[in-house]
């Protein structure tokens, strides 16, 4: 449970359903200031334990929090830090979904005897004819969160319960009202949980003791455009807040942490084909053939594009797009669909740009 509607409501549901259902709150990261509590809402902080606690004491359910701060520092802050510093940009949620709400939660639940550990994610689980487990879109396109959960394993699937996924976010505030839940009108945290304010580099030099190292801008031929502030402060596609003269708007196509370099090129060169992906995991089927068609979300709110995957390596696949897409991230993940169901994805490594054709003039 973390404070919001949509736990707070999923927990309600599975009531409704003859569930046993006894509350948790993950305390995993940070010990907030009063101020900040009143401020921030987000889901791992002290605040989140307040609003729980009290819709657990409406609903008449038992409550905990366990404390996960361990979990969290290993598996997602020092991750998060690490792949910026190596020049990729992380996904947070998806290594905290994984490794933190189903991983360690998965195992102190089972411990203690629960069945089930069940979330207020809009998705779905289903049992396929192949006898494997999937997630499943929910019933509305706007808040599907089925991208950020296609690194569970067949064993975590197995024991997940998704409730919400059955309903909109229209449908799961009305039952709050009804139930006069105090959270029925609570906003969505739409950040970071532990960057609440969004500057991921200062986080980042508070967190390693690292102060962010200026260097070049640079053409992909190495020609030399003005100075940025550390490579912690760009990623991949980025048009905003690069302080280059240029006249016109450039983007952000690479990021070279072995020389502390900034790639710069036109908007055609953040476009591509094709994308290399490893550290696979396969939910709806246990491989991909050869030339598997699906379709293919690069970041979070991507729409998604029709592909073609192919093995590759012991441990990866090559992404070929039916039309062109923009700004692949290395260090976000691909993650491929069949109709509503997600067959598994990987983590982004590398892509081929359509513009390599093209010199940026200095």
């Amino acid at each position: 449970m973390s404070g919001g509607v949509d736990s707070s409501v999923a927990a309600w549901l599975l009531l409704e359903q003859g569930y046993e259902v006894i509350g948790v709150t993950m305390q995993s990261w940070q010990d907030e200031a009063k101020e900040q509590q009143e401020e921030n809402g987000g889901c791992c902080g002290l605040s989140a334990v307040d609003d729980a606690r009290r819709v657990a004491a409406q609903l008449g359910i038992p409550y905990y929090v366990m404390n996960f701060k361990a979990d969290f520092k290993k598996s997602v802050i020092d991750y998060f830090t690490a792949e910026y510093l190596a020049g990729r940009t992380p996904n947070p949620c998806i290594a905290c979904n994984r490794y933190v709400k189903w991983e360690a939660l998965l195992k102190r639940s089972l411990e203690i005897g629960a069945d089930y550990i069940a979330t207020g994610h809009y998705a779905r689980v289903a049992r396929l004819a192949n006898g494997r487990f999937a997630v499943r879109r929910c019933v509305t396109e706007a808040k599907d969160q089925t991208y950020a959960l296609y690194n569970l394993t067949q064993e975590q699937l197995s024991h997940t319960l998704m409730p919400v996924g059955a309903y909109t976010k229209e449908e799961i505030r009305e039952f709050a009202a009804r139930l006069k839940l105090r959270v029925a009108d609570k906003p969505d945290s739409q950040e970071i949980c532990f960057v609440p304010d969004q500057d991921y580099a200062g986080f980042i030099e508070r967190t390693t003791g690292q102060p962010s190292v200026e260097g070049n801008f640079v053409t992909k031929d190495g020609a030399v455009l003005g100075r940025h502030k550390g490579i912690i402060h760009y990623t991949i596609g980025q048009r905003r807040g690069l302080g280059l003269p240029m006249g016109r708007r450039v983007v952000v196509t690479e990021i070279r942490p072995d020389t502390n370099e900034v790639v710069i090129g036109e908007q055609e060169d953040v476009f591509t084909r094709t994308l290399s992906a490893d550290r696979l995991n396969y939910m709806a089927e246990p491989a991909f053939a050869a030339g598997r068609a699906a379709v293919a979300k690069i970041r979070y709110n991507h729409r998604g594009t029709p592909c073609r995957i192919y093995p590759e390596g012991e441990d990866g696949v090559r992404v070929e797009f039916d039309e062109p897409v923009r700004a692949v991230t290395p260090g976000q993940a691909v993650v491929f669909y069949d109709g509503d169901y997600v067959l598994g994805g990987g983590t982004i490594r590398s892509s081929a740009s359509l513009g390599e054709r093209n010199d940026l003039k200095a």
